[in-house]
């Protein structure tokens, strides 16, 4: 199908909408609520389509104009500006339409729960998953998203050997799930008396925050087992049965939490990951599907994928999956220049799906 056939499908279906919603039909209460949302998820779509179709009759009118020998020459000069301009536009307008016509990820409204886990490197490696979670914590607070911290396991001496942290906010899916994937850092370690520098890894999962309505888990697949935590904590929580492993016996995904004194709120937070992780694993499964076709998947969230390097002795932060490097480390670990990377991995992904259209 050609795209200005899909277009006057598109209208032809807005309008079919518009007059039902209008009282020319009966509509029943839940055929009504369904009948609004598409045409509320039409209208921008719709809008701009209007506009393209305007800006096109615009330019044959201008060039009627100029074809017509009787017209007044100083209208005919105005009209060739006019022409110029509109036929700048066109393209602009056409892009836009398309990248609304990209299949929109369902997930892409919801918050997250974002896993950081140390990698190869030893204390390095955990020095470095630190860092990546105070990076995603000061790009959170830029944008107005609030964080809640529900498991980490530090080592004492500033490192991290794991942390899951929920982050709530308008979009954060959209932005954070090219995020999913292997973070290399190369520097020289404080304890490095010859200068030597060292490659460390620290793992990043980003997950979309599921709903009980997203996935639905039966009892009889959960296998649970209570037992005592185990680190800092205090006395209360070493000498009782606080900490939850809760293991997803079809999938085999385990999932253990004991970062609360209490049984109920750690087994709580437990299914939150759980559910999380079930859903991630079904919507990577539709996603991979339907783009197996694909040379490049900017957003595999392969967590094997080496996705990217920050080079401390240069500087820099090279993005391997685009080839983007910026020379602008210290303001991408404080969150200030990471939207820079995120928003070239959206459009990246974006031209590699229009490409499907």
């Amino acid at each position: 199908m050609s795209l200005k056939n899909k277009f006057n499908q598109i209208l032809a279906r807005y309008q079919s909408l518009r007059e039902k919603l209008s009282g020319s039909q009966q509509l029943g209460g839940d055929e009504f609520v369904k009948a609004s949302k598409e045409y509320a998820d039409l209208n921008t779509i719709a809008e701009a389509i209007y506009t393209l179709q305007e800006t096109e009759k615009e330019i044959q009118d201008l060039e009627a104009l100029l074809d017509d020998p009787e017209a007044d020459p100083e209208l005919k000069k105005m009209a060739e500006t006019e022409i110029d301009v509109l036929h700048k536009r066109l393209p602009i307008l056409s892009h836009e339409i398309q990248v609304l016509l990209i299949p929109k990820d369902e997930a892409d409204e919801k918050n997250v729960i974002l896993e950081i886990r140390a990698g190869t490197g030893g204390d390095e490696a955990a020095l470095f998953a630190a860092d990546l979670l105070t990076m995603y914590q000061k790009y959170a607070d830029e944008r107005n998203w609030k964080v809640e911290i529900l498991n980490m396991s530090d080592t004492g001496i500033g490192g991290m050997k794991e942390a899951s942290v929920t982050i709530h906010g308008k979009s954060v899916f959209a932005r954070l799930k090219f995020e999913s994937g292997v973070h290399r850092v190369q520097r020289i370690p404080d304890t490095e008396s010859g200068g030597r520098i060292h490659t460390s890894a620290a793992t990043v999962a980003v997950l979309p925050e599921a709903e009980d309505v997203d996935i639905h888990i039966e009892d009889s697949d959960l296998r649970i087992d209570y037992y005592r935590a185990s680190g800092a904590g205090g006395q209360h929580v070493n000498t009782t049965d606080s900490a939850v492993r809760i293991t997803h016996v079809p999938s085999g995904v385990v999932v253990q939490q004991q970062s609360e004194r209490s049984q109920h709120k750690n087994k709580a937070k437990a299914m939150k990951i759980l559910r999380s992780r079930l859903y991630e694993f079904e919507r990577e499964k539709k996603e991979s599907e339907r783009a197996s076709s694909r040379k490049m998947q900017v957003g595999t969230g392969d967590r094997s994928e080496r996705i990217r390097t920050y080079n401390f002795p240069q500087g820099r932060v090279t993005d391997h999956r685009i080839n983007l490097t910026l020379y602008k480390l210290d303001q991408v670990l404080q969150g200030l220049a990471l939207d820079e990377i995120i928003n070239h991995l959206i459009e990246e992904d974006q031209a590699e799906k229009l490409a499907e259209l």
